[in-house]
């Protein structure tokens, strides 16, 4: 008895369907495919080995930063939510921000004075010596 193998079966199943085998082919594309008692066991070894399906929910169970994420996650919108939404300023304060405004307008000229850097040195009037002129350099 010949033994029948997939994959030379698998090379003639396109003319098997297309009916171009000849008889004796034919027969035996027919035989390969009859259901054999010994391929069933081998099937339903191989399906009995898969691994169990789990369900769609089942990520989360094994998974503790999953869970500390979530928790994290609905402790971040809480915290959000009972945040006050602003800071009611009344009135007397709002008069005098509007009172120091032109203060404020000008803070970044009076925190920078980066231009009076480039002044040139004063001038004065006595004539230095140099061993006067070199301690003041230092």
């Amino acid at each position: 008895m010949d033994v029948m193998s997939c994959g030379r079966m698998e090379n003639r199943i396109l003319s098997y369907m297309d009916g171009r085998l000849k008889d004796s082919e034919r027969l035996e594309v027919e035989k390969h495919l009859a259901p054999s008692p010994a391929f069933d066991v081998r099937v339903r070894a191989r399906v009995a080995a898969e691994p169990v399906k789990q369900s769609w929910w089942a990520w989360i169970a094994p998974s503790p930063r999953v869970a500390m994420a979530g928790a994290l996650l609905a402790l971040c919108i809480v915290w959000v939510g009972l945040r006050p939404s602003g800071y009611a300023v009344n009135p007397a304060t709002e008069a005098e921000i509007n009172q120091n405004l032109p203060v404020l307008e000008n803070y970044d000229v009076l925190t920078n004075f980066e231009p009076l850097t480039d002044l040139p040195a004063p001038v004065t009037d006595e004539p230095q010596d140099d061993a006067n002129q070199a301690n003041q350099q230092m």
